[in-house]
């Protein structure tokens, strides 16, 4: 029975329920997103092995998800992008940006299963072949980087690994993981609430590492609380990463501060990309190689110009997105040398459309006032865009009903309750 998570993105419920049931039948667990909001939500809080996404979808197209997936540093799983009336140019692209497959609906079953099978033995070589801890660079704030996790690894408390999005946290929690012992990441959050005495027995004397526990909702992190106080029982080390800035989670209500007090007696910061810019040069040049030799694309080599192009960039998506990129690139090259107008061509496509300037927002206002600006207008935004239905908003902006009351009435606010309980139409 494999158990591998894939999450399938599409807007039709027949296809969802087709695909899933074709794909349980031969034993993967899956997870459905009806759009891109679902399926950013449930990214957000798992890496699925692979994504099955569809290209056409009312809210947002599955290209343009692919790109923020991309741009964020999250792109680091196999998607296949699925369509029945998609141009070779869509197809191309999506190619061009990461994407690993493409199918054509209606999709044969033998071609499904082909294709899943290929993609997920693409994902196992990925991080098979990713960057060990060693790779990662040699300057300053790598090396304090491995001083701190030395230091560490000498005390058995849970670690919480913070930085922005991409930085490589499940590269670096690996660091804590000795060979011939247990890895155990859940294939579902749930796990932690329903089941969490079954993934330590599973993780029995290794490490049970958690992606991006800022993004837990509330029953999930009472699971965690309960777990964290049976780990000497079974000898786990706990590792968890969060990119949401812990000063965030403190004042939001949805968090358990009870979750952040346990879990914040040993924080290891990573640098992001741009304040190691010394080391791109060299991280870019052994991802390509890894890629070339685990003939994810074709023989390649970067001239001097298009490292130093990559070195100017400031990586908002950090590692993750560095190797998208260079994915990107490689595949798309029309000769064996990658020079600096490839370069600049991909990286202005993650680049901001305008300038700060024109946002309209007061720049000079102290980051709390800002950021309150910034929330209202968003949350008033998708207010009009649903003409008040607060089911709707809610599903949109990714909070939970009670919570987004609670958010706008912080914010000052106002919405009509009557609207609020309306069911959202399909």
């Amino acid at each position: 029975m494999r158990s591998s998570d894939i999450l399938i993105v599409d807007d039709e419920i027949g296809i969802r329920e087709l695909l899933s049931e074709i794909l349980q039948d031969e034993g993967y667990s899956v997870a459905l997103a009806e759009n891109a909001e679902v399926a950013r939500q449930l990214r957000n809080q798992i890496r699925p092995a692979l994504v099955l996404l569809d290209i056409w979808m009312p809210d947002c197209d599955g290209v343009t998800l692919l790109k923020e997936w991309a741009k964020s540093g999250q792109l680091n799983m196999p998607v296949v992008m699925m369509s029945g009336h998609a141009s070779i140019d869509t197809a191309v692209e999506a190619t061009r940006i990461g994407a690993f497959d493409f199918l054509e609906k209606p999709i044969a079953l033998q071609k499904l299963l082909a294709t899943v099978q290929r993609g997920l033995k693409y994902g196992d070589m990925q991080a098979n072949t990713s960057l060990s801890l060693d790779k990662l660079g040699k300057s300053e704030p790598i090396q304090e980087l491995k001083r701190q996790l030395e230091r560490v690894s000498k005390v058995k408390s849970p670690v919480l690994l913070t930085g922005e999005p991409g930085s490589g946290f499940e590269l670096v929690a690996r660091f804590f993981h000795q060979g011939n012992t247990p890895w155990v990441t859940p294939a579902k959050l749930e796990q932690l609430a329903d089941a969490p005495l079954e993934l330590l027995q599973k993780a029995n004397n290794g490490v049970l590492f958690l992606p991006e526990i800022g993004q837990y909702p509330r029953r999930i992190q009472q699971g965690l609380l309960f777990l964290l106080s049976k780990l000497d029982r079974f000898n786990v080390r706990l590792v968890c990463s969060c990119s949401r800035p812990l000063q965030e989670l403190l004042v939001d209500p949805e968090c358990d501060n009870r979750l952040l007090t346990a879990l914040s007696s040993v924080i290891v910061p990573i640098p992001p990309l741009r304040e190691h810019a010394e080391d791109i040069i060299h991280l870019a040049e052994q991802l390509l190689t890894e890629l070339v030799e685990s003939k994810q694309v074709p023989p390649r080599k970067l001239t001097t110009a298009a490292l130093n192009a990559l070195r100017q960039y400031d990586w908002p998506g950090n590692l993750e997105q560095l190797r998208s990129i260079l994915k990107s690139i490689a595949l798309t090259a029309e000769t064996d040398a990658i020079d600096a107008p490839e370069v600049s061509k991909v990286l202005a496509q993650f680049k901001h459309e305008k300038p700060v300037e024109e946002t309209g927002f007061d720049f000079n206002l102290p980051l709390r006032e800002l950021r309150e600006q910034l929330e209202r207008r968003y949350f008033e935004y998708h207010i009009t865009l649903e003409n008040g239905n607060m089911s709707r908003v809610a599903l949109k902006v990714g909070l939970e009903r009670t919570h987004l009351y609670r958010k706008l009435k912080q914010l000052g606010i106002k919405f009509s309750r009557r609207t609020a309980e309306e069911p959202s139409s399909s």
